[in-house]
């Protein structure tokens, strides 16, 4: 079983394909399997690096309270552990954070970034967006409820029926091994929800990193991830934003096609051809 231990922790990973390494970091909930749809299809290009995330999957679980730091640090070890650096590093949701965070703590390591909507909510305090996002604080508020009561079935039911995907959806559209992995994950949800820098971003140190990086968010949707998307490109100087015309929170699942031609043609051309000052361009 491929392990490698990295600040202190063992971390599962599996490679795939050749090419330039591409390096793909999965959200909350799930493990590397959640890029399962997508790994064939881009290691025709790339050397691809998929793992389990500290506390998910395969990997090891610490019992101490963690934060995004360390995730950001354990992805820049396992990067150069593995002798891929720098590499195209693309993470998803709550790996998209992670990804950000890595650029900022560990520009080496990286050829360029692709970030699909991050929660970095914090980013919205001051902005018309902060009164409605009372209602997806409740929310998660009420899944934290029951982690913290160690009901992590229920938990993990009521983050896809109010949060994830919308009523009745533990039940019609996740299959059994799939809530068997977020149950499984549940404790690590919670986990991540009481870090306070969880949520948060150095905009001033983001604006540092000069490589190529790629903010994608849905184009039609909640307008919370989108906002965030626009404000993080603004502050990077080689970004491209983009919206997704048909895209959901994880693109890679439900448009693979899409998402693997989207990745490619990003990685293969020159930096300056997608680089946007103002505005966002729409991918149909």
């Amino acid at each position: 079983m491929p392990l490698e231990r990295v600040n202190g922790v063992e971390l599962y990973y599996e490679l795939s394909g050749s090419g330039d390494p591409l390096v793909l970091v999965h959200g909350s909930w799930v493990d590397r399997r959640s890029w399962d749809p997508v790994v064939g299809l881009l290691g025709r290009s790339f050397r691809v690096l998929t793992y389990d995330r500290r506390g998910h999957g395969r990997s090891e679980r610490p019992e101490t309270q963690g934060s995004v730091f360390e995730d950001a640090d354990d992805l820049a070890a396992l990067i150069d552990a593995l002798g891929l650096g720098p590499a195209h590093v693309a993470g998803n949701s709550y790996g998209g954070s992670i990804v950000l965070r890595a650029a900022v703590r560990h520009p080496q390591v990286f050829r360029g970034l692709i970030a699909h909507e991050p929660p970095l909510f914090d980013l919205l305090v001051g902005t018309e967006l902060e009164p409605a996002l009372g209602e997806v604080r409740r929310r998660v508020g009420a899944v934290v409820a029951e982690l913290e009561r160690q009901h992590d079935d229920a938990g993990a039911r009521l983050f896809a029926d109010t949060i994830a995907f919308g009523p009745g959806a533990w039940e019609s559209q996740l299959t059994a091994q799939v809530r068997d992995v977020y149950v499984s994950n549940a404790p690590t949800f919670l986990d991540e929800c009481r870090d306070p820098h969880s949520s948060a971003m150095d905009l001033d140190a983001l604006a540092r990193f000069d490589r190529p990086a790629l903010l994608t968010s849905r184009a039609d949707g909640a307008p919370f991830f989108a906002r965030v998307a626009d404000i993080l490109a603004s502050r990077i100087p080689e970004a491209q934003r983009v919206a997704i015309q048909g895209a959901d929170h994880v693109p890679h699942a439900s448009m693979p096609d899409r998402y693997v031609e989207l990745v490619t043609a990003f990685v293969r051309q020159p930096a300056r051809a997608w680089t946007l000052t103002r505005g966002r361009a729409l991918l149909t």
